[in-house]
């Protein structure tokens, strides 16, 4: 969103939807301008200089869960504004399934504690106009601050949790309206952050303030801003904190004195978990025998577990034994990304290799076996661009071709690409905007040619394919097709909604025949696990029958956001 909504006119006298909107998109912005200067003075609990770029990993999934929202109701037959709960909520949840790091999870849960009081019944619910009060707002941000400490199992001061905490206290003592409640929560960070060094002797060592309470700082400016409509003043100053960061070279990492956080558990596990609260107690027990820096957040059956461990798969068992842990990753910290399975040992370096946005499991094995690293597109769950730049990471080639397989990723996968060629690799983004272009782009990829004559292969393959999808509505809406009602069979092409149907055969068959009609050579369907078999065989009959010459390739695609993934090349 346009930070131009923060013009004098528009300043909100609360916290509304406007302003956390404007909240999400000025913290980004900020741990975005920081982010190297915050993972330059990580040095607790592990320096692994990564800081900076988990908070703003985790912010940036926030973001567009909050984006994902107005978007929504602004595109429907009566555009209309979110209610505050409902943006809340949706912020605090995007946090959630996409925290990183120790700092990310706790940012998370500091979310989802201001999200329980701002979303709470009353908070604005039916009114999004009128939004939170003073009251209301030093309320979330106390709760807030006791979210984080009952999150983490072993709580630490000189940390973020010492920022956030010195926050609600100062907003709790000041009086006036939603500005200076949220300016005295800034500054009274500014103050705890500046206080940090002699807090935690590794800090104190090292000569620099948390990184994670640096982060917190900037999220707080942010919200000051887009409440008050004017930048908030740099005040963390104090002795020992900017002095020495300023220094620092960019891209170079402060070390950690050697008595603290130097010997620690070699692996950091995460993943999301689908467990019920008494599951996840006794989780917490377990995994806080197995390692340390253990920080469980989010509760009404969806949580994020982050721990340090020397025996990843351990940790990772005590999650199936409590639930459904879902999206792992294992980081470690010796090596950087790399699964636990793999060799401890420096491999080297392919020449080129392909990653992809794949929407299924069924499309990942059939990417995976023709080669490519692959990244989980889920139902209402897009990959952020740091998941894209791991892959790509992982996989450890000097020339990479990203396939983001979806229009809504092309800024995603922009970011991603701009990362990973900043640290020295040689990045070409082919705007795939389905993942039937991207089985085309990677039918063609020839590893040992040119690099460059591989790109504009598959560039071609890719763009001579049209794609179409089945989905279903979930709303009633205004389409290219007309009003469509929820429940109906949308058949799309490139893009747009050419057919309003009942059943997902005829739909299927209008939307093949509409896209036949231009010519082609082949078809690909990529099938939902709710779609039949006997779908697909009447599907390829009509193409047998009615189109000489055109052969028809089935996959199963599993669970994916599309009833039918349809492309013609």
């Amino acid at each position: 969103m346009p930070v131009q909504l923060l013009e004098e006119a528009q300043v909100p006298q609360v916290l509304d939807v406007i302003a956390v909107r404007a909240w999400c998109s000025l913290a980004l912005e900020a741990l975005g301008r920081d982010r190297a200067e915050i993972d330059a003075i990580n040095v607790y609990p592990v320096a692994d200089g990564d800081t900076g770029t988990n908070l703003y990993l985790t912010l940036e999934s926030a973001h567009q869960a909050v984006e994902a929202v107005f978007t929504g109701l602004e595109a429907g037959p009566e555009p209309a504004a979110p209610a505050l709960p409902e943006v809340m909520r949706a912020m605090a949840h995007g946090a959630l399934i996409g925290a990183r790091g120790n700092s990310g999870t706790i940012l998370a849960q500091l979310l989802r504690g201001m999200a329980q009081v701002l979303a709470a019944d009353g908070a604005g619910e039916g009114d999004h106009a009128a939004g939170a009060d003073a009251d209301a707002l030093r309320l979330a941000l106390g709760r807030a601050a006791e979210a984080a400490r009952e999150a983490v199992a072993h709580p630490v001061e000189g940390t973020v949790l010492t920022v956030a905490t010195a926050a609600a206290a100062a907003a709790s003592e000041v009086d006036g309206d939603c500005r200076a409640v949220v300016r005295a929560a800034y500054e009274g960070a500014c103050v705890a952050l500046d206080a940090t060094p002699g807090q935690l002797a590794a800090l104190s060592s090292a000569g620099v303030v948390d990184a994670g309470g640096r982060g917190l700082v900037a999220v707080l400016g942010a919200l000051s801003e887009a409440v008050s409509g004017e930048a908030a003043p740099v005040r963390h100053r104090g002795a020992g904190g900017h002095a020495r960061v300023a220094a620092v070279p960019d891209g170079a990492l402060l070390e950690c004195p050697e008595d603290e956080g130097a010997a620690g558990p070699a692996f950091e596990v995460i993943y999301l978990l689908e467990a019920d609260d008494e599951a996840v107690a006794r989780l917490r027990t377990r995994l806080d025998a197995l390692g340390d820096s253990l920080v469980v957040v989010g509760g009404d059956g969806l949580w994020n577990v982050h721990v340090h461990v020397d025996d990843a798969g351990a940790a990772v068992e005590a999650g199936v034994e409590a639930g459904r842990p879902h999206r792992i990753r294992i980081t470690h910290f010796g090596l950087g990304d790399v699964h636990a399975t793999h060799a401890s040992a420096p491999r080297e370096r392919a020449q080129r290799a392909v990653v992809a946005v794949v929407p299924g499991d069924g499309l990942a094995d059939l990417y995976t076996e023709a080669g490519a690293t692959t990244v989980p597109d889920r139902p209402g769950e897009p990959p952020a661009s740091g998941e894209l730049v791991d892959a790509i990471r992982r996989a450890h080639a000097r020339e990479v071709v990203l396939l983001p397989n979806d229009a809504e990723l092309r800024h995603t996968a922009a970011a991603a690409a701009e990362q990973a060629r900043s640290e020295g690799l040689r990045i070409a983004l082919i705007p795939t905007r389905s993942a039937v272009q991207g089985i085309a782009a990677l039918a063609v990829h020839e590893p040992d040619r040119r690099f460059d004559e591989d790109v504009v292969a598959m560039t071609s393959a890719a763009g001579a394919t049209r794609y179409g999808e089945l989905a279903v509505a979930e709303r009633q809406s205004w389409t290219m097709a007309g009003i469509c009602q929820a429940g109906d069979v949308l058949g799309l092409i490139d893009g747009d909604v050419a057919v309003i149907g009942g059943e997902v055969r005829a739909t299927a068959r209008t939307v093949l025949d509409r896209m036949l009609a231009a010519g082609g050579e082949l078809v690909t369907l990529v099938l939902g696990e709710e779609v039949s078999d006997e779908v697909a065989a009447g599907l390829e009959q009509h193409v047998r029958e009615s189109y000489l010459a055109v052969d028809t390739v089935v996959y199963r695609g599993g669970r994916q956001s599309a009833l039918m993934l349809i492309g013609v090349e």
